[in-house]
């Protein structure tokens, strides 16, 4: 998301995440001063919803300083970040701005990957992120094939992504994983690039719980 008023209209429904695209690349891109004071002022407000800071191979730096500009909650890394990285990161929980910040490390399926290689990310990560493996980075607007989490044994809970849409409910609800703890909704719930549709998510939501 980039625009406050969206930011604030979906931020009226029952999520839990609040996702911020920090790869220049993407049209979803969302760094601003404009949108960084509006957080500012909106922190109590928001207070209820976690802000993740989206980012693909990014300088340790500028991670931080968006961590600390934004208030991100936490930091979803959507790259080819290795385990070394994420310790990296986790060693500055000693400032105050990382000290409340968790890891989410993404990971691109297909029917050729390893869930095992989740294991190596554990110590530092609070979730996995299972999207549609893609030769672009930040999602391709596709779902991968749902039966191949059945080889996922953990340790870490994970995320879906990968081009969920309204009509998947049904489907989300069937999955029975055990680790399964959250969807991630993206480009199927757009009007454009970055600008949710507050009614389309309302309905998904509403079906999610049917």
């Amino acid at each position: 998301m980039r625009r406050p008023d969206n930011i604030a209209a979906v931020a009226q429904l029952p999520v839990d995440f609040l996702g911020l695209i920090f790869y220049p690349q993407s049209p979803r891109y969302a760094a601003s001063e404009a949108l960084a004071a509006w957080i500012e002022q909106q922190e109590e407000r928001l207070g209820r919803i976690a802000l993740v800071g989206v980012f693909v191979n990014a300088e340790i730096e500028d991670v931080l300083n968006a961590v600390h500009d934004y208030h991100l909650d936490f930091v979803q890394l959507h790259g080819d970040e290795s385990p070394d990285y994420c310790q990296e990161l986790d060693a500055f929980r000693s400032l105050s701005s990382m000290s409340r910040t968790q890891l989410i490390k993404a990971f691109r399926v297909d029917e050729h990957f390893d869930f095992d290689a989740v294991k190596a990310y554990a110590p530092w990560c609070r979730y996995a992120l299972f999207d549609t493996s893609s030769k672009q980075y930040g999602g391709s607007g596709l779902s991968f094939n749902w039966g191949l989490l059945e080889k996922y044994q953990g340790p870490l809970p994970f995320l879906l992504s990968g081009g969920i849409a309204e009509a998947d409910a049904g489907a989300i609800r069937a999955l029975k994983h055990s680790l399964l703890e959250g969807v991630d909704i993206n480009s199927r719930f757009e009007t454009e690039p970055g600008v949710k549709d507050p009614a389309m998510i309302k309905r998904f939501i509403d079906a999610l719980h049917a």
